[in-house]
Parts: structure tokens; C-alpha cells; sequence
């Protein structure tokens, strides 16, 4: 059975269409304290038709699904989004992938209706980053609390006008400690939580850097994106209890985004869906992700950000992907049992 798209018809996320898994013994291999499976075991898991390897690139693929993957790099493609896995692909013999990045990250895009965290919800928690007198990221147009506020208010009406209840953490230009957004967003039941944000890199890259990211809670046992492990990253977060959830609902809305900006003629690079430690990330009870917007520090990207259709756009299409990831999730009521 699959999923009717909640996108328009030019958005083909197949990544969300239901896929039935055979049954593999996996031969699972320990390399510098991780474990490892073969991507061959992969392709037979998920029934891909076909692996084709060429030099350190390997491709896994069917009539849905194709995943790009490269030998020494943690970047793979998944029907062309870019995810950043928490592992490098390595050569064992044979080309292999983590364990980690097999059930936190493959497993959770192809088959969300197998997520068991992924739970019904009616509300949305948005989380404008930022305020008061924490501006974020400044240019010469404007603040990064301003733009996230503007673009989160969009939102909060697309939501309502599909049914759903929504609150914000901040509604105005007011302080909220990362502490506070997060005991704000625990109160609710039956919710998700996305926090909105735009990017900023120092003068090396302000000429350079641009894109939308959208990060997830890095798993246990993985660093935050960019900097090396440490004996904190091993401690499990409340967070990580919707690892699974989590990636689902950064693969709507980071695939959804960047489609519906290409087709607005509001092209952005996509940077890709990654994993950090954020604070407002750690402690949140409910799926949650931070989105980053584009980058205020680049010299062309900042006038797409002060434009006030790239805002409306993006909280479209973050409403929309909203609305998919809770359908594409809620399927294991009917299959379930297949």
C-alpha cells in the first residue's frame, strides 16, 4: 500500500512509501568500537533491485528507493536528499555502513510506519530561536529573531487551517531561556516540536556558506556535528527516546522545504539533514528538530531571507510536511499486521 502524497504531485518523496523488509541474518561486524553491517545484507533487506559499485561509490536501488552512499564519507544521498550519517561508510572486505545509521537513520525513512515512538498528535510546538535581548545572527538587513518570528507566525496559520493546535514558545520579541522552551514544549501531550532558526557563519565563511540544514538529536554515543566525541555524548538524552521519530520528521521537512522553494524559483543548496546536541533538542519529550532556514551571512542568501515570499514559502512547506510526516507515520495502524 502507499502513502498518497500530501505534497503537490511534483514532489515525488517515495522515501515515506511503505517498504516490505525480507528476513536477513545480518552479519554484523565490529570495527573501532562501532558495529557494522554489509550494504549488500541492505539491498537484501529492503528488497533493492540492484548494487552497483564503482571505485569507492556504491549505489542501492529499486523502482522507489535509490541510496547513494561513498566509502570514507558520512554524506549519503536518498532519492537526492542529502543525510549526513553518524558514521562513515567503510570497507570491511566489502563496503559496510554503522549499525547506528542503519536503524537511526535508514530504517526510520524508508519504513516511518514501523516507528513505534511515532505517536498520534494534534499539536505543534514552534519554537521561534532566539529574542529579546538575544538577537541571534545579525546582517545588514535585518536580525535572526525578527526572521525566525515572522516565519514561525506564517506557520502557526498554515497549521490551524489544517486542524492543527498550535503554540508557540515565544510570540513577540521576548527572551526565552533554552530551558524554558524546553519545559514550555514538556507541558503538552501528544505533540512534535520544531524550532526555527537561520544561519550564520564567521568572516571565513560569510562568502562561502549557504543552504538549509535541519538537525536532529545526535544519538548516543555521537558527537555533535562538527566537533569530536566526548564522554558526555554516551549519556542518553530524554531526546533520544524519539531518535527514530525525529528523523522522520526532518526528512518531511527538509525534502518538502526544498522542493517547494525550487518550484518557487527560490533555489537554496540543500546542506543536509544532521545531528547535534543542541539544548533544545536534549531534553524535549515530544519528536522534535531544528531547522536553519538559510545563512544570513552570505552576501546573496540574506536577501532571499528578508524576502518575504521565501518566509511564506518556507512555512508552507513546513505546514505541509507536518501533515505528511503525521500520515506517513500513522500507517502502521493498517499494516502493522502485514
Amino acid at each position: 500500500m502507499k502513502v498518497p502524497c500530501l505534497f503537490p504531485v511534483m514532489i515525488f518523496l517515495v522515501l515515506f512509501l511503505p517498504v516490505q523488509a525480507a528476513q536477513v541474518e545480518w552479519a554484523v561486524k565490529e570495527y573501532h568500537g562501532n558495529k557494522y553491517v554489509p550494504l549488500s545484507q541492505v539491498k537484501e533487506f529492503y528488497q533493492m533491485t540492484a548494487m552497483t559499485v564503482s571505485g569507492t561509490s556504491i549505489t542501492l536501488q529499486n523502482s522507489e528507493v535509490t541510496m547513494k552512499f561513498r566509502a570514507g564519507s558520512q554524506e549519503v544521498l536518498m532519492n537526492n536528499v542529502k543525510f549526513i550519517f553518524s558514521h562513515n561508510v567503510v570497507a570491511l572486505g566489502s563496503y559496510h555502513i554503522s549499525v547506528t545509521d542503519l536503524l537511526k537513520v535508514i530504517d526510520p525513512v524508508l519504513r516511518p510506519y514501523k516507528i513505534k515512538e511515532a505517536k498520534p498528535f494534534d499539536t505543534v510546538i514552534i519554537d521561534p530561536g532566539h529574542g529579546g535581548k538575544d538577537g541571534g545572527a545579525v546582517n545588514s538587513l535585518g536580525t535572526e529573531a525578527d526572521y525566525n518570528l515572522k516565519v514561525a507566525r506564517m506557520l502557526v496559520e498554515n497549521l490551524r487551517r489544517k486542524g492543527f493546535k498550535v503554540v508557540m514558545t515565544r510570540s513577540s520579541d521576548t527572551f526565552i531561556s533554552l530551558q524554558d522552551r524546553v519545559r514550555m514544549a514538556n507541558q503538552y501531550q501528544n505533540a512534535i516540536f520544531i524550532s526555527i532558526h537561520f544561519n550564520s557563519l564567521g568572516t571565513r565563511g560569510r562568502s562561502e556558506a549557504r543552504g538549509i540544514e535541519t538537525f536532529t538529536l545526535s544519538p548516543t554515543g555521537v558527537a555533535h556535528y562538527g566537533r569530536s566525541l566526548k564522554e558526555s555524548d554516551f549519556v542518553k538524552r530524554q531526546g533520544n527516546e524519539q531518535d527514530s521519530a525525529n528523523i522522520a520528521l526532518a526528512t518531511a521537512v527538509h525534502w518538502g522545504s526544498l522542493q517547494m522553494l525550487a518550484r518557487a524559483n527560490l533555489t537554496v543548496p540543500d546542506r543536509g539533514i544532521r545531528r547535534a546536541r543542541y539544548s533544545v533538542l536534549t531534553g524535549i519529550k515530544h519528536p522534535a528538530i531544528l531547522f536553519e532556514g538559510g545563512f544570513m551571512s552570505h552576501p546573496r542568501e540574506k536577501y532571499l531571507i528578508h524576502n518575504p515570499n521565501y518566509q511564506r514559502t518556507l512555512a508552507k512547506a513546513i505546514a505541509e510536511a507536518v501533515a505528511f510526516y503525521r500520515k506517513a507515520t500513522l500507517q502502521k495502524v493498517g499494516t502493522a499486521k502485514r
